[in-house]
């Protein structure tokens, strides 16, 4: 069976823009909840001889913030994993004043096991939070060189949208679940860059190939088989691809959830923008201009 791209152009734009107003409306109501690694502070990590509720928990974490201003003025974030470990997040602690919250704990709660315990600080967190965002946008002004040397400008352009599209939308997805915006995260949101132009490429190149050979007599024929040629590749790699994410996902534990979800959202619409939106853009930007002048454009 052949999908015709360029004639249902319009649904598929329709449902992008749909995914990213949604993506949107996440980012504004619910925001980035940024973990440790962005605003500093510590992070307890216990596990309590007997099983404690978040219920339970918080008016205890009220009374002990009290007895320790430092740490009263900002909110804490407190999360009680499916084990039942209890993951304290607070503003930043001096080594006294953390020794005295775990004291607090103990004399409240009762006996657990301390199984983490870390500290960032302020201006750490902000640096890293730069330098992530540095990365990301010079990720993406590469991609766009490369892409240009290699291709055209329009095809640049087509390949930038649909990045932005994807990073979009697994942010709104993070943001959705309420999970943790870290390094992990930072780092998968690179990977989903370069797995979705990697799979735009591939459509980018037979496009070329076909305008090259003359196979077809307009722009919108030559993208509706390229694609139709990459779709069987296009599709198997993915679902390879998502079938390892999904067993990491759920035998990886805790630590990795984060930066699998995200993984494993930006696949899925990374693969979405590869056939159906990014060849659809070349078409939008270049259907006025005739296929031999696209074709003495590509093929330099």
């Amino acid at each position: 069976m052949k999908i015709n791209i360029i004639e249902n152009r319009k649904k598929f734009f329709t449902f992008s823009t749909i995914l990213v107003a949604l993506s949107l409306v996440m980012l504004v109501t619910k925001g980035i909840n940024y973990g440790l690694d962005f605003t500093g502070g510590n992070l307890i990590q216990v596990k309590f001889e007997k099983t404690i509720e978040l219920k339970e928990l918080n008016p205890i974490l009220d009374e002990i913030s009290k007895e320790i201003p430092e740490v009263s003025s900002i909110s804490r974030k407190v999360q009680i994993s499916d084990a039942g470990e209890v993951i304290i997040r607070t503003p930043e602690m001096k080594e006294g004043e953390k020794n005295k919250f775990l004291s607090l704990l103990e004399n409240k709660i009762g006996k657990y096991d301390l199984l983490r315990s870390d500290k960032v600080g302020a201006s750490i967190g902000s640096e890293l939070k730069t330098t992530a965002i540095t990365a990301l946008i010079v990720g993406i002004l590469l991609i766009v060189g490369y892409i240009t040397i290699r291709f055209e400008f329009k095809f640049a352009i087509a390949a930038v949208i649909a990045l932005f599209h994807d990073v979009l939308i697994a942010v709104g997805g993070i943001a959705l679940l309420g999970y943790e915006v870290n390094t992990p995260f930072i780092a998968a949101v690179l990977t989903i860059l370069g797995y979705s132009i990697n799979d735009t490429i591939v459509v980018f190149d037979r496009i070329r190939e076909v305008i090259k050979k003359k196979k077809v007599g307009t722009l919108g024929e030559a993208i509706n088989l390229s694609v139709n040629q990459t779709l069987t590749r296009s599709i198997n790699t993915s679902f390879t691809t998502f079938l390892a994410i999904l067993a990491i996902l759920l035998f990886g534990g805790a630590s990795l959830k984060v930066f699998i979800t995200t993984l494993l959202i930006g696949v899925l619409i990374g693969t979405y923008s590869s056939i159906f939106l990014a060849s659809p853009l070349i078409f939008l930007l270049d259907k006025d201009k005739k296929l031999e002048d696209i074709g003495n454009h590509t093929t330099k």
